[in-house]
């Protein structure tokens, strides 16, 4: 069905019946509030959990990553110091033929240099090896908190299946029978009855008239306002918090 054509159906269907599938699916929403009341903080703790370990995964990848840097630095600085000790030994093979003291004195710098070549990378070794030191201590930290973590996330996630199994059948045909709800009822409304309950605490965005006040907010509704709502010509909402006021009590084939 195009949109168009499906806009043409939902203009077909009366008010009535629009306002009798909303109180239907608002009193099948709230069934559905309740089960997932249950569960608590449980699927809220249980994603802080999952995120809190992808953050040490992630941390400890990184300090993998640093380590293998550091550890091709090291391998670069030994073999800087290899060829620097081969050059040492070059030098010192072409000091035994020089011709002058210039000569002597000239190689003996290079030899100097690749000396302080060598005193470099092994200081620079040992930095890099305290700082793998350091990461491995902070991995094992790391990983120790991962485990525990893991352990928690393991108890919430038993937890919250345990609840979830228990009502997962109940919760299926609530959801089945909430699509049928839906059916005479256009998107226009549906998205604004979604806003409506996403705004108000108790989750209500379809109520009844109670004693002469809004079944959400509980102010005073006008007789002459429950007139109207009674006629069930029009979607009328409260004029204090913009609940939908479906009917008036003891007039609803669906109470919520």
């Amino acid at each position: 069905m195009t949109a168009k054509a499906a806009a043409l159906a939902h203009a077909d269907v009366p008010v009535a019946t629009k306002l009798e599938a909303m109180l239907a699916l608002q009193h099948l929403d709230s069934q559905l509030d309740e089960i997932r009341r249950v569960r608590g903080d449980l699927p809220e703790e249980v994603r802080d959990l999952e995120d809190e370990i992808a953050g040490y995964e992630v941390r400890v990848k990184k300090f993998d990553e640093d380590i293998q840097g550091l550890n091709d630095f090291i391998k670069s600085r030994k073999q800087a110091s290899k060829d620097a000790e081969t050059l040492i030994k070059k030098y010192d093979e072409q000091q035994q033929n020089v011709r002058n003291n210039r000569e002597f004195e000239a190689i003996a710098k290079e030899m100097e240099l690749q000396r302080l070549e060598i005193q470099i990378s092994d200081k620079k070794i040992k930095e890099s090896q305290y700082q793998i030191d350091v990461k491995n201590a902070e991995i094992s930290g790391t990983k120790s908190k991962l485990d525990e973590r893991r352990k928690d996330l393991d108890t919430k996630k038993g937890e919250l299946d345990t609840i979830i199994a228990e009502n997962e059948e109940e919760e299926r045909a609530i959801l089945a029978q909430r699509e049928q709800a839906t059916v005479p009822v256009e998107p226009r409304l549906l998205t604004a009855y979604t806003r409506i309950r996403g705004n108000v605490r108790n989750g209500l965005a379809v109520v009844l008239v109670r004693r002469d006040a809004c079944g959400g907010c509980f102010n005073t509704v006008p007789p002459q306002r429950q007139a109207d709502i009674i006629s069930h010509k029009k979607i009328i909402v409260c004029e204090h918090c913009g609940r939908i006021l479906a009917d008036v009590e003891g007039r609803a084939t669906v109470n919520v």
